[in-house]
């Protein structure tokens, strides 16, 4: 009986021949009903999946019904396969909606996480494109050797977005002189910091670690924003003296000055099975078409000159 079965929502997705991000989102928008088990895994009754692919020919009947429809265009793209695009900057949100005009028959959906949480994301499989900025010290080099450590057995391709320059936020004049990271340690210093993995609070502890000052006696190292915008507008009201960020946040908060300090590699990491799909290739054509190109370097704090280019395949 239906009333003794219920599915998880890979199992769903195998049924209905979607993705299982199709049948996320169909939950999430309340057209298919699922209830928790514990804290993360999620079932669906026989009974809801059969009410909701009744309800889904009901639609689809009534629609092929209507005065003068002809027969349905197929879609150039499927939307069994979205895109959960992850991070946190605004260009994402401009390639989102460039990606949905090419394809309208995609659902795309932004998810906001820091660098070593979208890496996470992606292995976990709940995004399929992250972006990361995540600079290792031992080799001055910008993401690689993270995608190695944190997607263990995986292939994955990293593609350039764009560079932007990280530096120190601090107020007009930099009256307290803070200009390298020795500065943080002064007494009369107070930080304001990025929340565990996000690429700033990576880049501030791996150059502390180079320079062995231990970050514990820095005030306010223990104080966590969770964006650039947040710790650049902290540190305009004056409630601290510095915060680590890119140029492009202080520019959109008054009372501030920026003293730069490192150029970073700002690149989108997705797996290497996924990059001949047409999500993915579309993808790629995007980053090269002038239209979003201009769109992007028409806005301050953005080099474009490697946007597209595979950096890597590891």
């Amino acid at each position: 009986m239906l009333d003794n079965v219920s599915y998880t929502p890979e199992e769903v997705a195998k049924i209905l021949r979607i993705s299982r991000f199709t049948v996320y989102e169909l939950i999430k928008r309340g057209d298919l009903v699922a209830y928790r088990v514990g804290e993360r895994k999620m079932r669906i009754e026989a009974a809801d999946l059969e009410h909701y692919k009744n309800k889904s020919k009901i639609a689809a009947s009534s629609q092929s019904k209507l005065p003068g429809a002809g027969p349905a265009e197929k879609p150039l793209f499927s939307n069994q396969d979205g895109l959960i695009i992850c991070g946190q900057d605004v260009v994402l949100d401009i390639l989102t909606r460039h990606l949905e005009k090419q394809m309208p028959y995609v659902r795309f959906l932004r998810y906001y996480a820091g660098s070593i949480d979208g890496l996470t994301a992606l292995y976990k499989g709940s995004a399929n494109v992250i972006t990361t900025h995540l600079w290792d010290g031992d080799n001055d080099e910008y993401n690689i050797p993270y995608v190695r450590r944190l997607l263990p057995g995986q292939r994955a391709v990293i593609v350039n977005l764009v560079y932007r320059m990280e530096g120190f936020y601090v107020a007009p004049g930099n009256p307290k002189c803070i200009y390298d990271w020795p500065d943080l340690i002064r007494p009369d210093i107070r930080l304001v910091n990025r929340e565990r993995g996000s690429g700033a609070r990576v880049l501030l502890d791996e150059k502390l670690r180079q320079v062995d000052i231990d970050p514990f006696v820095i005030s306010g190292y223990e104080h966590e924003e969770m964006s650039h915008l947040a710790v650049a507008s902290y540190v305009a009201r004056g409630e601290a003296d510095v915060g680590l960020g890119v140029e492009k946040a202080a520019m959109q908060v008054s009372n501030l000055e920026f003293i730069p300090l490192q150029k970073e590699r700002y690149d989108l990491v997705f797996f290497r099975r996924d990059l001949n799909k047409p999500h993915f290739q579309m993808l790629l054509r995007t980053l090269k078409s002038p239209e979003f190109r201009n769109e992007v370097s028409g806005i301050s704090g953005y080099d474009i000159s490697k946007m597209g280019e595979i950096i890597a395949e590891v």
